[in-house]
């Protein structure tokens, strides 16, 4: 694979509660793209920047209370992807995360970017001390490819998990992947 151009060169980084804070704005710009787009992402068509906006908020809260990684991926246009990593906070479960809301940018996409950040968040897991992560992803996404090539394990697919942003049907594909 050739290395990106320098114009669409990609940095990861990790934002912590006020950096969370201050990306709000292109945060819910990525996530209002991927639903216009048809993404089944948690959010309906008839969902506006209020409802974004909010969901971003509840992201720094939790990252201000370490339960949240929260990972930006930067080009020269500034932020074009993120990805979660969420930190079981049960006892029994100290050696498990759970990776979410993986989006870029269309503007972004085919570049790597999902790749990078996928990367950067099993990094970031293993230093944290989990070997074990899990998610879930629409059954007919492009993200699904993505997980296989990099190395998850699908462990099935639920019918009717959830609805895309047209409000028909979509199934969510289930993955782990042990890091141990």
């Amino acid at each position: 694979m050739n290395a990106p151009a320098a114009s669409t060169a990609i940095a990861i980084g990790t934002l912590d509660a006020p950096a969370a804070a201050a990306a709000i704005p292109a945060l819910a710009e990525i996530l209002r793209d991927c639903v216009a787009n048809g993404a089944s992402v948690g959010f309906m068509s008839w969902n506006g920047a209020a409802d974004y906006e909010r969901f971003w908020r509840d992201v720094a809260a939790g990252v201000a209370s370490g339960q949240i990684v929260l990972f930006a991926a930067r080009n020269a246009e500034g932020i074009v992807g993120t990805a979660q990593l969420h930190l079981a906070a049960k006892p029994n479960q100290p050696h498990r995360a759970e990776i979410a809301k993986v989006l870029v940018h269309s503007r972004a996409r085919r570049q790597g970017v999902g790749e990078a950040l996928m990367r950067r968040a099993e990094t970031v897991a293993r230093e944290k001390g989990r070997d074990l992560l899990v998610l879930d992803t629409d059954e007919n996404g492009a993200a699904r490819r993505l997980y296989n090539r990099l190395g998850w394990t699908e462990l099935g697919t639920i019918p009717r998990f959830a609805l895309m942003p047209d409000g028909t049907d979509c199934g969510s594909t289930f993955f782990y992947k042990s890091l141990a």
